[in-house]
C-alpha cells in the first residue's frame, strides 16, 4: 500500500514539474514539488521556493531551510521523516509573495498531497500557508496555537525567513517549535476549530 501511495505521490511530483497553469512556470529553473516520505506524520507547508530551491528543485535548502533543519532537530524531529512542500511550487520573481491566482493554480496539487499523505500534523510556515486553514486570522495572533481541523492538527508558525530577517522573532519561532514537540508528546491538546461558513472546509481544499 505504501508503495502504491509513493508511486501516486511521484506522479503528482511529475505533474508539477511539467505544470504550465500559471505564469510562474516561465521563469523557473525547476519546479519544487515537495520532498519526504508518503507516510509522514508531520507535513510542513511553506510559501514558495527561493533561489536555491529553484536551482535544486528541492524545498527549504537555502538559509531558511538550514534554520528549519535546526528547529526540527531541536524539537527532536528528523527532517527525513517530514514531508515538506510549499503553497506554490515555482519561485515567484525576486522572492515576492505569491499572488492569489498563483496560490489557486497550485492548490489542487497541495490538496492531493495532503489527501495522499494524510499527516497527523500540518505545520504552516508564514501567513500565506496559514491562510489555507485560517484565512481570517493574523499570524501574530495565532502562531504556536495548534488547532484541530477535521482529521488534521494545523500548527501555524512564522516562516523561518521572518526570524532570519527579524532576529527579535527567533526566540518566538524556537518557542513555537518547542510547543510542537510538547504537542507531539501529548503535553498540549489542540483547540478545536471550525472555519467560518463562507470558507471551504479543508477536506475540500
Amino acid at each position: 500500500m505504501t508503495r502504491d501511495r509513493a508511486e501516486a505521490l511521484q506522479e503528482i511530483h511529475e505533474e508539477i514539474r511539467a505544470c504550465t497553469k500559471c505564469p510562474l512556470h516561465a521563469g523557473r529553473t525547476n519546479a519544487v514539488p515537495g520532498a519526504g516520505p508518503v507516510d509522514a506524520e508531520v507535513m510542513v507547508i511553506g510559501e514558495g521556493p527561493g533561489f536555491h530551491e529553484d536551482q535544486q528543485g528541492l524545498p527549504f535548502v537555502g538559509a531558511s531551510g538550514q534554520f528549519l533543519d535546526e528547529l526540527l532537530a531541536n524539537a527532536g524531529i528528523d527532517r527525513n521523516s517530514v514531508y515538506i512542500s510549499n503553497v506554490v511550487k515555482c519561485r515567484p520573481p525576486g522572492n515576492r509573495d505569491p499572488k492569489p491566482e498563483e496560490v489557486e493554480a497550485c492548490k489542487p496539487y497541495l490538496d492531493r498531497q495532503i489527501e495522499l499523505i494524510n499527516p497527523k500534523v500540518i505545520v504552516t510556515l508564514g501567513r500565506h500557508s496559514m491562510a489555507r486553514a485560517f484565512p481570517n486570522d493574523k499570524i501574530s495572533r495565532v502562531h504556536g496555537q495548534p488547532r484541530q481541523v477535521g482529521e488534521q492538527v494545523y500548527f501555524p508558525m512564522y516562516h523561518p525567513a521572518a526570524a532570519l530577517h527579524q532576529p527579535s522573532l527567533r526566540k518566538t519561532v524556537e518557542a513555537d517549535f518547542d510547543r510542537l514537540r510538547m504537542m507531539l508528546d501529548g503535553e498540549i491538546e489542540p483547540d478545536s476549530y471550525t472555519p467560518p461558513p463562507d470558507v471551504e472546509q479543508l477536506s475540500m481544499f
